[in-house]
C-alpha cells in the first residue's frame, strides 16, 4: 500500500502561481509513475502531469508550458510548479502514483482556486 498527502493549493489570482507537493509512504520502492490530475464537480478526474522514476514527464496541453512536474526520489515527493495560473485552472487537484503492476493510489485532494 501507498499513502499520499498533498499540500500546498489555496486561492490565487489569475496569473500567480502556486507549488503543489505530495509525499509518499509505504511500499514506495513499487512506485513506478506519480502524477497529478484535478476534477471540477460534474467533471471526470482529468490528468494534468505525470513523471516516471526514469524522469519523463507528460503534460496535458491546456498546462503545457505553465506547469512543471518534478519530483524527488531520495524524499519520496513529487511536485507540482504552476506558473500563469489561469480561473480554469480551478479544481480540486490529487496526487497519483502507479506501481509496476499499474495499481493506483489518490491523495485525499487539494483545492486550487484561480480567481478572475
Amino acid at each position: 500500500q501507498v499513502q499520499l498527502v498533498e499540500s500546498g493549493g489555496g486561492l490565487v489570482q489569475a496569473g500567480g502561481s502556486l507549488r503543489l507537493s505530495c509525499v509518499a509512504s509505504g511500499t514506495i520502492w513499487s512506485i513506478n509513475a506519480m502524477g497529478w490530475y484535478r476534477q471540477t464537480p460534474g467533471n471526470q478526474r482529468e490528468l494534468v502531469a505525470t513523471v516516471t522514476k526514469r524522469g519523463s514527464t507528460n503534460y496535458v496541453d491546456s498546462v503545457k508550458g505553465r506547469f512543471t512536474i518534478s519530483r524527488d526520489l531520495a524524499k519520496n515527493m513529487v511536485y507540482l510548479q504552476m506558473n500563469s495560473l489561469k480561473p480554469e485552472d480551478t479544481a480540486v487537484y490529487y496526487c497519483n502514483a502507479e506501481n509496476w503492476i499499474r495499481e493506483n493510489y489518490w491523495g485525499q485532494g487539494t483545492q486550487v482556486t484561480v480567481s478572475s
